[in-house]
């Protein structure tokens, strides 16, 4: 009797298979996956267009006509005075360098506040020998490593200027980039922070050279495109003005993000502060040049990234908010589609297993699409970088840097695609309330 109870569970299996099978082929499967394909390819071809035409209403409107942007100096009403935080872990090779470009500033009232966050060289003892040297220069050391984000909210309550700029332990910033960046917060009370224009300082290698073009084509492009739709997705971290009014209304930077200029940019914008770029506002930073050291800082900026996405997700739902969910929806998808890329090209060695060898290398050859996606990169990397040649005179222009660009989709995509993937992970396993403190960073080969 079970026997043949067994026989009939089974046909029953098998009936149910036969007919569940029928059904899916019924299913248009491959327009699916061909609608799949065609977003995997068009939504950067979008966004490409859409940050160029973004980018060139920024410069039409703001930046056409501004003039030397090496030595001009802004009109200003007043010149309130500024105080620049410095949070430091282990810059002694850097520090120095980086106060002496500050004490140059062309600016009248200017105090300097470098916070020592348990660094494990020398960058303490400099700092002391730097403010027995320069009276307008303030120390602060904290015993142990509590991350940028505790340095930057303790030099905060302890300056004595409502406009702050914070610079990073090993940035060089630009003489006349303090009274452009006040020039904001003097114009519009709503600005509650400015974000500069960081440049790259070493070029040694390829990855250095791609990211000199990257930050001029990609990260110029995006931030002047992003403020002239309303609002920004982050300041630079290198490089940003705050008014302590706004960071006080927000709580300071959070101590528990790990990248804190993405998170206090969404602090300050859904409290209904402004966000302004300002390209004046130059700073030379350090950048990895080795492919290990750009995997960890990426995939730490795709991680505050996320971070930022699940923190602030209820918050978006207030009708005061509205302003910030195109800018929340594109990250969302932008996310959706690095996953999608990820899957496809997993997807790919089985369909060569399983087609013609011809079939295979006809896959492996140029297609229209593919001639399209590299022109409309070449046409961005040559919009931006007219644009920007400007800003790239002291380090001999951009045209140089030109055709490294062609490398870009090749190693940078897919680069920021596994980032962005391994980010993402990395955010969700993250305990909610853990301190993001300091790490030594790869910062590149500089040339002498």
């Amino acid at each position: 009797m079970e026997k043949l109870l067994d026989q009939a569970w089974a046909q029953q299996f098998i009936d149910w298979w036969l007919i569940t099978q029928e059904n899916l082929q019924e299913v248009p499967w491959w327009q699916f996956n061909e609608w799949l394909s065609r977003f995997v390819f068009y939504y950067p071809l979008l966004m490409a267009y859409v940050w160029m035409l973004g980018g060139m209403i920024y410069y039409v409107r703001w930046e056409r006509n501004r003039g030397n942007v090496l030595s001009d100096l802004p009109e200003l009403s007043e010149y309130p005075s500024v105080s620049i935080l410095i949070p430091c872990y282990n810059e002694g090779e850097n520090v120095r360098e980086t106060i002496e470009y500050l004490l140059h500033q062309q600016y009248p009232h200017v105090e300097i506040i470098a916070i020592n966050d348990g660094s494990k060289d020398n960058t303490l003892d400099i700092l002391h020998e730097l403010a027995d040297q320069h009276p307008q220069i303030r120390v602060v050391n904290l015993a142990s490593n509590q991350g940028k984000a505790v340095g930057l909210r303790t030099a905060a309550l302890l300056a004595n200027s409502e406009i702050l700029i914070g610079i990073d332990g090993d940035a060089l910033l630009a003489p006349n980039a303090t009274a452009w960046i006040v020039r904001h917060f003097l114009e519009d009370p709503h600005v509650g922070a400015v974000t500069g224009n960081p440049r790259i300082r070493n070029r040694s290698t390829l990855l250095g050279k791609i990211q000199v073009g990257e930050f001029s084509a990609i990260v110029g492009m995006i931030k002047r495109a992003q403020r002239s739709y309303g609002h920004v997705f982050t300041i630079s971290g290198v490089i940003a003005g705050f008014r302590k009014t706004a960071l006080h209304d927000v709580g300071y930077w959070s101590p528990d993000m790990v990248t804190e200029d993405i998170d206090i940019s969404w602090k300050l914008q859904l409290a209904g502060w402004a966000i302004r770029f300002e390209p004046n506002a130059l700073c030379w930073v350090l950048m990895p040049e080795t492919l290990n050291g750009l995997w960890k800082q990426r995939s730490r900026w795709a991680q505050g990234g996320v971070e930022v996405l699940l923190r602030y997700f209820r918050p978006l739902f207030r009708w005061r908010s509205r302003g910030m969910w195109p800018l929340y929806l594109e990250c969302c998808i932008s996310l959706t589609w690095a996953f999608l890329v990820v899957a496809m090209l997993a997807q790919v060695p089985f369909e060569w297993f399983s087609s013609e060898p011809q079939e295979a290398l006809e896959d492996l050859s140029p297609h229209w699409t593919s001639m399209l996606l590299c022109v409309t990169c070449l046409i961005q990397f040559a919009v931006s970088l007219t644009i920007d040649s400007s800003y790239e005179r002291k380090s001999g222009g951009s045209a140089q840097h030109y055709y490294w660009m062609i490398w870009y989709p090749i190693i940078y995509w897919l680069i920021n695609v596994g980032t962005t993937i391994n980010g993402c992970i990395m955010a969700l396993r993250k305990k909610r309330g853990q301190r993001a403190v300091w790490v030594t960073l790869d910062r590149g080969l500089r040339q002498k």
